[in-house]
């Protein structure tokens, strides 16, 4: 029998300010106008204060994990797929069809997918096959999205999965999803966490048109009803709201952060999950930078909710872990230039008076 220690998170380390200090002293030592390099120079300090030292080590093993699960809530017509697409796009995924594949080669990661609720038989991935939480969800407009036991299961699942990447040597972690109708109680759980109205966190998701926009506010709304029923609870909130992969990334967002690894967010769905984990483990989210603003416009509150700074803004829209996996070389760039640029010591160039 599961016990409720899956969402029982240990007080979290802080990354390690004393490095941070040291990358911006160096930085100061290259041979570049200080502060001419911009984010990056705030980067590679943060990259530094998450591994504890300066200069820090360039990524070795950048790891994107994309989290499938269907949504019940697709029955009432809020996408612009039918539901079946999600274990199609999975298979895509899995033999390198997907755009997120082209882009975590380019960007030199590789990519994992874990089946934790699609509907279907089975699981696509063998790998996945112990940690399947059900086939799909309860629809978040009238039901509970999971069971009480599942709840934990989905969330214990995302630790196990951030112990298991950490453990054979990932030094990035970067979280993706791929789920019909996702946005939905992604969109839920980010009007509950911030008080926003269900009017400012409608998007088009999948691409919807008028009706399915209006399809997806009323759903939105009414689960909203029940998510504030159970707003200081958040392992309830995930339970009404969220699916197992929503609750998956939960726990593993926060046992990333446990594990003193940085995290790439990726756009809306992702980041509704960080909203829940900053919320089970307060300070998760010094571990984690936000890969790009979606165009979704409930993902500009979930920044802003976490005093986040996106790297990127190129009105992305599409999730598993494609933003991620387009700002990874710039955090790669951020690492190396303050570790392989020369000093001025080093060049024999004239410092600034």
């Amino acid at each position: 029998m599961l016990t409720h220690e899956a969402a029982d998170f240990p007080e979290l380390p802080l990354p390690d300010e004393i490095a941070r200090a040291e990358a911006q002293r160096l930085t100061g030592t290259l041979i570049t106008p200080n502060g001419s390099l911009g984010r990056l120079e705030e980067l590679g300090a943060w990259i530094a204060a998450c591994q504890g030292q300066a200069p820090p080590r360039p990524f070795t093993r950048p790891r994107v994990v994309v989290f499938a699960g269907d949504h019940g809530i697709a029955a009432n017509g809020v996408s612009a797929y039918p539901a079946e697409v999600t274990g199609q796009l999975v298979g895509a995924t899995l033999t390198g069809g997907a755009p997120l594949n082209v882009l975590a080669t380019v960007a030199g990661a590789t990519v994992r997918v874990v089946d934790l609720a699609v509907d279907r038989e089975g699981s696509a991935t063998p790998e996945a096959a112990d940690l399947k939480v059900r086939r799909g969800s309860g629809s978040i407009a009238t039901e509970d999205a999971l069971s009480e036991e599942e709840v934990h299961a989905a969330i214990q699942a995302g630790r196990t999965i951030a112990d298991a990447e950490v453990d054979s040597g990932a030094d990035l972690l970067v979280a993706g999803e791929i789920g019909v109708a996702s946005s939905t109680p992604a969109s839920v759980l980010v009007a509950a966490l911030t008080g926003a109205e269900p009017v400012a966190v409608v998007g088009r998701g999948s691409g919807i048109d008028d009706n399915a926009w209006m399809r997806k506010a009323v759903a939105i709304r009414d689960g909203l009803r029940r998510a504030r029923a159970v707003l200081a609870d958040p392992v309830a909130l995930l339970r009404t709201t969220a699916g197992a992969d929503i609750a998956a990334i939960t726990g593993f967002l926060a046992q990333a952060a446990v594990r003193r690894t940085p995290v790439l967010l990726d756009g809306l769905v992702v980041g509704a999950a960080a909203l829940v984990a900053e919320e089970l483990a307060p300070g998760a989210r010094n571990w984690w930078v936000a890969a790009h603003r979606s165009s979704e416009p409930a993902h500009a509150l979930v920044l802003e909710h976490l005093d986040l700074d996106p790297i990127l803004d190129l009105h992305l829209r599409v999730g598993g872990g494609s933003g991620g996996a387009t700002a990874l070389p710039l955090l790669t760039m951020a690492a190396r230039v303050l570790a392989e640029t020369s000093t001025y010591e080093q060049s024999g160039v004239t410092p600034p008076k």
